[in-house]
């Protein structure tokens, strides 16, 4: 399992590269490298074993933060706090490999405390705008290919880790002279 340590730092290079293509079948160090990414969202969403092992809580995870540069990233957005209807399940939870944006919303989100990262140890304060609506094709470790439509912030979060596979951190989308402006009609998340 990955740990803090483990975790590539703002400023490495390999978070500023495009990430190489995969090809399937994954070999034995790509299939681990994904079950370690999805058991550390995993475990940093436990309270307990987060504490326990000193670790940021996450809801991405792309290969280039863990020092490898391909297009693969681990994703978990739990359900919603009070959301009686997803019976426990994540809104989205699944290895994206290959992931692409075949469509995506006029509208903007952004979320309003702003974003967060596991390789950015900094606060950068400001709106994130993002698309409100997205249709992703990804393949997933056996090499299926899904086509799914996503909103709000699972949307969100699955473009965040699609930037760090193309050399991008959330704090490039951030309005350098206005942090807290966003595109008319953005809608907020919070």
């Amino acid at each position: 399992m990955y740990l803090m340590k483990d975790i590539t730092r703002d400023g490495n290079p390999v978070l500023r590269k495009r990430a190489a293509k995969v090809e399937f079948p994954l070999s034995k160090e790509e299939q681990d490298l994904a079950k370690n990414m999805m058991k550390y969202l995993e475990v940093s969403q436990d309270p307990e074993l987060c504490e326990k092992y000193k670790l940021r809580a996450g809801v991405g995870l792309a290969a280039p933060q863990v020092g490898v540069s391909k297009q693969m990233a681990a994703v978990l957005v739990p359900p919603l706090e009070g959301d009686d209807k997803s019976d426990g399940k994540p809104l989205f939870k699944d290895v994206i490999i290959n992931p692409v944006i075949v469509s995506e919303s006029v509208q903007y989100a952004a979320l309003t405390e702003g974003e967060g990262c596991l390789s950015v140890d900094k606060d950068v304060p400001g709106y994130v705008p993002r698309h409100d609506r997205i249709t992703l094709r990804y393949q997933d470790v056996n090499g299926e290919t899904h086509q799914i439509r996503l909103k709000n912030y699972p949307a969100i979060v699955c473009q965040h880790e699609i930037d760090h596979l193309h050399g991008m951190l959330f704090y490039d989308h951030i309005n350098k002279e206005h942090p807290f402006e966003a595109p008319e009609d953005t809608i907020m998340i919070s």
